[in-house]
């Protein structure tokens, strides 16, 4: 080889290299960007979750006062239609 070649050679590798390094910084780069997104994704869902949790046991509250009183008012109506003979 001539000495020409070689330094073809070096300069090529060097440019790999430089390649290389610059590749690295972006995946360096995207893994951070990426991290970033899941921390994000994460603190959403774990407010969704906690959004969902408070639904339900308001739901719950909910069903425990009106099912009682609905049930109330229907044997009060009962009470009324024997009372006024219009039943039976």
């Amino acid at each position: 080889m001539t000495d020409q070649a070689d330094r073809e050679i070096v300069e090529l590798l060097r440019r790999i290299e430089s390649n290389q390094r610059e590749a690295l910084a972006a995946q360096q780069e995207h893994l951070a960007l990426a991290r970033a997104q899941f921390e994000r994704s994460e603190r959403t869902i774990n407010e969704s979750v906690e959004l969902q949790r408070v639904a339900v046991a308001r739901q719950s509250q909910i069903r425990n006062v009106t099912l009682p009183v609905v049930g109330l008012l229907v044997v009060l109506l009962v009470w009324l239609l024997f009372r006024w003979r219009m039943l039976f």
